[in-house]
């Protein structure tokens, strides 16, 4: 049910949802996913709604919207490895990132206390802000327009996943690439383990056919081999 609003708030969330790239039927849906609950709990005469169960619905049209992506772009990649990718894409540093860029913190509400402490910038408040928008845009415009927003806010995690990133590790990846060129076998070598038992630092080479291609560093020597192979990466990358 369409829920009026004062003209000010009316005004700028019809900006924002021009910059979202949807026209929504009814902008109360917007206004209540970019409702914190401390101005709810502030507002308790005005029976204030808070955005917690759009972002529940939210968090589900994201999931299936980038589970579905992935299950039709890479029909080989088994299910381990398609449920590392959606986690790299809909963490909530990516969330924060996108409703960085589309500003959304300046159209959260916020309660006093919230407002004080940086609330507005705030990554897990802006993720869930950006989850809560993807459940009003699902009740507003359906399946389908809430699915093309989130492929479409989501199009650099989704690149990078398609680039080899994310999907498997990089010890895998480079693993992949050096059987493509028979004849050439890959080794990692330990250069050096130093520091105390508790706090270790390993450094570690990984040669292909007795060249150096990456050198990496980590707390464990399995840290060390994924750091010296996504250096390694580039130079198999651009010979393919």
């Amino acid at each position: 049910m369409t829920r009026s609003l004062p003209e000010s708030r009316e005004k700028s969330l019809l900006a924002l949802s021009e910059r979202l790239g949807v026209v929504f039927r009814d902008l109360s849906l917007l206004d209540q996913a970019l409702t914190h609950t401390s101005f709810a709990n502030e507002s308790v005469h005005r029976k204030v709604v808070h955005n917690e169960r759009l972002e529940f619905l939210g968090d589900a049209v994201l999931e299936l919207a980038t589970s579905t992506y992935l299950f039709r772009q890479f029909p080989l990649t088994p299910e381990g490895d398609l449920t590392k990718a959606r986690a790299s894409v809909v963490c909530e540093a990516a969330l924060h990132r996108r409703a960085s860029e589309v500003n959304l913190g300046a159209f959260l509400l916020l309660g006093r206390g919230e407002e004080a402490t940086g609330g507005r910038e705030r990554p897990s408040i802006l993720a869930d802000a950006f989850e809560a928008v993807i459940g009003a845009i699902y009740l507003d415009q359906g399946w389908q327009t809430a699915a093309d927003y989130v492929l479409r806010q989501l199009r650099q995690e989704l690149l990078e996943v398609e680039r080899g990133q994310n999907i498997k590790d990089y010890k895998t990846i480079l693993q992949e690439l050096i059987q493509r060129h028979p004849g050439q076998h890959i080794v990692y070598e330990l250069l050096a383990a130093t520091g105390p038992d508790h706090a270790k630092e390993f450094k570690v080479a990984v040669r292909v056919n007795g060249l150096a291609y990456g050198v990496g560093v980590g707390r464990s020597k399995k840290a060390a081999e994924q750091n010296a192979a996504q250096q390694a990466l580039p130079k198999f990358q651009n010979q393919d």
